[in-house]
């Protein structure tokens, strides 16, 4: 059954009881995985638990970082299907789905005593985080808001930087103080009790489900300033206007486009040199002397630092090309990561984390908008199922390779600067991502 037709009444009444437009509903639905779901399964969180787990069963930091891997490649396979799923059905029953998965694997994960149970409870954990929830929490904040898309996918942004700013310090907290199984345990419990329900009850596919406009002005603001999409400012009528006028690719449409395929090779290699940074950083400092408290501190800086990150980019969509900021935001990755290699202090690795969370949350938030803007609402959960592979694959290959690297040399700095260089590239080829001849709807 879908978003749609699930308590369309109780939806329905409750948007003509609010005194805002129920997009805003739809956002604080997505915005609250951030805070469950999404940060219990990232590189952040597992950041926290590599040394405890790896010291307390001897094993070594590639098979560890296997899993995410694994856990990404199995998300490729689903991705495409997942995409459909959401456009068709919306994305309320795909997260409550994937958050269910998630707390409920987490509680099994403190438990673990092999590495194939380790495997066999976070792979499918780290496969819903990768793909279902990016999908379903975008999508359904590009389906609600046109108009104010930039604002709105920021403020996603920070909801996102803080909870993963909280949660690797809250486990570090509980994993210190009472081990890392209780970590795993409390985690898992909060998640399920929290984040299931409310997507199911709330979440719509498209406003044009429950009767009502896409992103309105209100009546009350008519004739005064507003923001479009690509943060522009706009009456109401233009505003209107551009609703109308919406940009709408099918897949086979967006294939033929060389932005398609440009926009895909920058998400791998922007992601691999995320995950591949992150999962590892709190092990590196670690290795580097620091203790564990101040390791896990940096992990929750690098998140914490996407906050105003995703405003900052926001803010420069206004007047820069997309492809611009792309390019810009994958020298920040690219310098951060060059930064933790050669940091072996509390506060050359703040400051490192620091210019690496900027950078991860511009690809995180630029990545949405293109990809949005670029192809339109129609089919963008079918779009992007195709093309968040190519995202979850560089995911999946920079963890192993930093930890393989580890394995082999004791540290991790070969792996940290080939990173650098790899985005480098990257960021220079993003620049040919011109967006699209549009195919639009009258």
């Amino acid at each position: 059954m879908d978003d749609s037709r699930l308590p369309t009444t109780l939806r329905a009444q409750l948007a003509r009881r609010l005194p805002f437009y129920y997009g805003w509903t739809v956002f604080a639905i997505a915005s609250s995985t951030s805070y469950t779901s999404r940060p219990l399964m990232s590189v952040a969180v597992l950041s926290v638990f590599v040394v405890p787990m790896t010291e307390a069963f001897g094993w070594s930091r590639g098979l560890f970082a296997g899993a995410v891997s694994l856990g990404g490649l199995c998300a490729v396979a689903i991705s495409p299907a997942a995409g459909r799923l959401v456009d068709r059905y919306g994305a309320g029953l795909m997260i409550s789905v994937s958050s269910a998965v998630a707390g409920a694997c987490a509680v099994g994960l403190s438990a673990v005593s092999t590495v194939w149970t380790f495997y066999a409870l976070y792979v499918p954990g780290r496969m819903v985080f990768a793909s279902p929830l990016e999908l379903a929490t975008t999508t359904a904040i590009s389906n609600w808001f046109v108009r104010r898309r930039a604002f709105v996918l920021a403020l996603f942004g920070v909801t996102q930087g803080t909870g993963l700013a909280a949660m690797p310090f809250i486990a570090q907290l509980i994993t210190t103080c009472c081990g890392w199984r209780s970590a795993w345990t409390a985690l898992g419990i909060y998640t399920l009790a929290v984040g299931v329900v409310p997507a199911m009850v709330l979440m719509a596919r498209r406003p044009e489900d429950m009767g009502l406009e896409p992103d309105p002005v209100s009546r009350s603001r008519t004739g005064s300033a507003g923001w479009s999409a690509r943060g522009e400012s706009d009456t109401a009528t233009s505003a209107a206007t551009a609703v109308t006028r919406e940009i709408q690719f099918t897949l086979r449409q967006a294939l033929r486009t060389r932005a398609f395929w440009v926009l895909s090779a920058f998400s791998a290699a922007g992601f691999m040199v995320q995950a591949g940074v992150s999962l590892h950083q709190v092990s590196h400092y670690i290795h580097q002397g620091l203790a564990a408290p101040a390791a896990a501190l940096s992990a929750s800086v690098f998140a914490f630092a996407q906050v105003p990150a995703g405003l900052l980019w926001s803010a420069l969509a206004r007047d820069l090309p997309v492809r611009v900021l792309l390019a810009l935001a994958g020298l920040f990755v690219a310098l951060g990561a060059v930064g933790t290699a050669l940091s072996s202090a509390l506060s050359s690795a703040l400051v490192s984390t620091s210019i690496f969370g900027i950078g991860v949350g511009g690809l995180h938030f630029l990545l949405r908008l293109a990809w949005a803007d670029y192809y339109g609402r129609q089919h963008m959960g079918t779009i992007r199922g195709v093309t968040l592979p190519a995202q979850i694959g560089g995911q999946a290959l920079g963890p192993v390779a930093a930890g393989v690297v580890f394995d082999l040399t004791g540290g991790y700095h070969g792996a940290f600067v080939f990173f650098a260089g790899a985005v480098t590239l990257a960021s220079l080829l993003v620049l040919a991502a011109v967006p699209p001849r549009a195919f639009t709807t009258q």
